[in-house]
């Protein structure tokens, strides 16, 4: 959507950054005490001399350039599918904007079959099983973490309520000590009520990394009872002793006590993986993503038989949405069910 492509001194991803991080947020560009740096704000201008008037929507090369760009890196490889679906949710989403505003009067984006518009590619609901660990990488992992110096329990006990409990890792920096009930033995219990997903300081309202959300799938307000296995409960334990945490306190503070950065969690696992597992399990999908942890933890409670209902009721998803994304990793009962089936079917003997 520019009149002429950028100068070549102008690097694609500095201008992609320029304008997500200042052109894009008010918080950002509009800030006195930390003024547009020179660079961006040659490349801002720049952008804005040239930018197409909206009456540029109206033309069809435009937008054929627009739908083909949604589904190119800014290398010119083709992106993800996953990435080139959410391109196209968050463009209808501006579109809608510019309709409601008057800068449109109908949405421009192709739709339906027959108009002209590229094949979304289609992306996969259900998980990869190559993701999922197993318990003595788990434990293994988990042990190297929980003796690392300073905050290793602190980590320690944050990664092993995704792997016991199921957690998001959002609702997990949201926990605070008073929404754990943690017996001296058995099972305790988890009120979970808001998730606190890291959005970054520029797009949150108040200027804070976290953007403080209802759960995820639920009205607001409403919370959910998750278990805590008996072993999670002695480790939780451990760390609201060692460092002396109150009812109010969050379960898993960070470095100055506030809310544990995702950026921090992520190199803690990342490192976790290089010096734990081999060579070539670091090299593959497992466990590459800290949320692999819930992944685990779900796959592992529907295989153990307990109806589809109730994982999700703990996970916090639909029962479809539950069945769509683990299917595919419930294993182990086809057996017991080819059984069954086998014994239903049976045929009384006929007499000749």
């Amino acid at each position: 959507m520019l009149r002429t492509p950028p100068p070549q001194h102008f690097e694609p991803v500095k201008v992609r950054r320029a304008l997500r991080e200042y052109a894009f947020s008010v918080r950002q560009r509009t800030d006195p005490e930390k003024p547009i740096p020179a660079e961006v704000q040659t490349i801002l201008n720049w952008v804005k001399r040239n930018s197409l008037p909206m009456s540029a929507w109206e033309k069809t090369e435009h937008v054929d350039k627009v739908v083909t760009a949604l589904s190119t890196r800014l290398d010119g490889t083709a992106a993800a599918a996953s990435s080139v679906r959410r391109h196209a949710r968050i463009m209808n989403l501006v579109m809608a904007y510019a309709i409601r505003h008057n800068y449109l009067k109908a949405n421009p984006l192709p739709k339906g079959k027959g108009q002209g518009e590229r094949t979304a590619p289609k992306v996969a609901q259900a998980i990869d099983k190559r993701c999922l660990l197993n318990g003595d990488q788990v434990a293994k992992m988990l042990e190297w973490i929980g003796r690392r110096p300073r905050r290793g329990p602190i980590y320690r006990a944050f990664f092993a309520t995704l792997y016991y409990a199921g957690l998001r890792p959002e609702e997990a920096v949201a926990l605070r000590v008073g929404d754990a009930t943690l017996p001296e033995s058995g099972w305790g219990e988890f009120l979970v009520h808001e998730a606190q997903p890291e959005v970054g300081r520029q797009w949150t309202d108040t200027g804070e990394v976290h953007e403080k959300r209802h759960l995820k799938g639920r009205a607001e307000g409403d919370t959910r009872l998750v278990p805590i296995h008996p072993r999670l409960v002695v480790i939780l334990r451990e760390i609201i002793e060692k460092y002396d945490l109150g009812s109010a306190d969050l379960l898993f503070p960070g470095e100055r006590g506030d809310m544990l950065a995702g950026s921090v969690f992520r190199r803690v696992w990342a490192k976790a993986r290089e010096e734990v597992l081999s060579e070539h399990e670091f090299k593959s999908p497992t466990g590459k993503r800290v949320y692999d942890l819930r992944h685990t933890c779900l796959t592992a409670w529907m295989n153990e038989g307990i109806p589809h209902s109730e994982v999700a009721e703990m996970a916090g998803n639909s029962v479809p949405v539950l069945q769509a994304i683990y299917a595919r990793c419930v294993i182990g009962q086809r057996e017991v069910y080819l059984k069954r089936a086998e014994a239903a079917l049976e045929l009384p003997e006929v007499a000749a």
